[in-house]
């Protein structure tokens, strides 16, 4: 059962996924996690599916003929479209009819899993139904890679349970061995395990990879990915372009952590493993130790 805390929490929206104006449209979306995660694949594109063009996971062209993607567009519009009415916007700018399955492949979003789950989680908030995104490692993409992605959590009032699933792309025909719009636990390296199982020495972490441009795996993959699963549940999905200040020498591989430092983040793992039956020393967290949230960018 959700308690209620629980449930007014993951109803909440943050900056990230208030539906603004499009609250009414986001009401009159699918409902079922398969149905809607179908039809906001249709909408957007992944980089790697636009770099791959029309092989591997687009040979079927499934997502469309990349040949088609002008030129003069961006091949990926993380920074542009921060916000779910941001890429709503959007969406609409580019096609009037708004999520439509036969959206054409120049009118759809370069947009990667962290921005697909904060716009299902935001369809979710408004209609009045819990939700919520993690950050952690999917082990399905990649025989021996576990790479970073963010999936979604939706609460179902009649099984009594969070359903677990991964709206960001079109899995039918890939031959997974589960259906990626009802997953087990198992099924997803969540960030909390994976940074106590390398901690512990069960794994070195290499198969854990966060897709940068310099690899980065183990320890500082999982490191950031435990943070960004902090703030998901905290009702802000930060994008890639932040991260601690504290934190960011070691997450670009410059500095270590010193002992405390690493035994504070190993007690921050195990609360996210239980989230809920930890989510009131998870909130004291997130409202005490400003240093989770005390954010560099770009910028500053």
């Amino acid at each position: 059962m959700l308690t209620e805390t629980l449930r007014r929490h993951y109803l909440e929206t943050g900056p990230f996924t208030y539906p603004g104006l499009y609250a009414a449209y986001f009401r009159s979306l699918p409902e079922d996690p398969g149905t809607l995660s179908e039809l906001i694949s249709r909408q957007i594109i992944h980089r790697v599916t636009l770099a791959d063009g029309n092989r591997n996971a687009n040979a079927d062209l499934r997502y469309g003929d990349m040949d088609r993607w002008p030129w003069y567009r961006g091949k990926c519009e993380d920074d542009i479209y921060l916000t779910a009415p941001a890429m709503a916007a959007e969406l609409f700018r580019l096609d009037e009819r708004g999520f439509v399955p036969d959206r054409r492949v120049e009118d759809k979003l370069v947009l990667t899993c962290r921005f697909v789950s904060v716009l299902v989680s935001s369809i979710y908030k408004a209609k009045g139904i819990p939700c919520r995104s993690r950050a952690g490692f999917a082990p399905y993409f990649r025989p021996g890679v576990s790479m970073d992605h963010w999936i979604n959590q939706v609460w179902s009032e009649a099984e009594d349970r969070w359903i677990t699933f991964d709206a960001d792309g079109l899995y039918d025909g890939l031959g997974l061995p589960f259906t990626p719009y009802d997953m087990e636990a198992e099924q997803f390296d969540w960030a909390a395990r994976v940074w106590l199982d390398i901690r512990s020495g069960k794994t070195d972490g290499t198969q854990f990879v966060y897709a940068d441009r310099l690899g980065t795996c183990g320890l500082r993959a999982a490191g950031r990915y435990l943070v960004y699963d902090l703030h998901a549940l905290m009702n802000n999905e930060i994008s890639y372009v932040f991260q601690p200040r504290y934190l960011e020498g070691f997450l670009r591989g410059e500095a270590e952590l010193d002992r405390l430092q690493l035994e504070e983040l190993d007690l921050l793992a195990e609360l996210l493993l239980e989230p809920d039956r930890n989510f009131e020393e998870l909130l004291r967290w997130w409202e005490t130790r400003r240093q989770f949230r005390d954010l560099s960018s770009p910028l500053v």
